[in-house]
């Protein structure tokens, strides 16, 4: 593993179970894995509401950034991963209120499923710092 390869954990249990980090910083740039709407209450948060955990999702992403020396203002990508797609307003408000003058280039799609029923949105992020 290279020595300048920062790993970022979010204590989730399943990190070690899956093999993965909330984050990843190497050099200059940091890569957020797919993230949803925990809350540091180790609660899920917006239950049935996309806008308010999209709105988490976001500052689940802003943590693990400030944890590898970013900001929301060195996101260079997003991509919005949404479980029904004709709500992709309220996920685009959120996504808007956080990033509207940074404007990252940015993907939102439809999926079938995420990893829990109750997980409506769930957003991934990579910055250049």
């Amino acid at each position: 593993m290279p020595t300048d390869r920062q790993l970022i954990s979010s204590g989730s249990p399943y990190e070690p179970v899956v093999g993965f980090s909330r984050a990843v910083r190497v050099g200059d740039t940091v890569y957020v894995s797919g993230t949803v709407a925990w809350g540091d209450d180790g609660q899920f948060a917006g239950e049935g509401d996309v806008y308010a955990q999209a709105k988490q999702t976001i500052a689940n992403i802003e943590k693990a950034l400030r944890q590898a020396g970013a900001a929301l203002s060195d996101v260079v990508r997003t991509r919005v991963y949404l479980t029904d797609i004709s709500r992709w307003q309220e996920a685009a408000k959120a996504h808007a209120e956080a990033f509207r003058d940074i404007r990252p280039a940015s993907t939102m799609v439809q999926v079938s499923a995420l990893a829990d029923p109750r997980m409506l949105v769930e957003i991934e992020a990579v910055a250049v710092v």
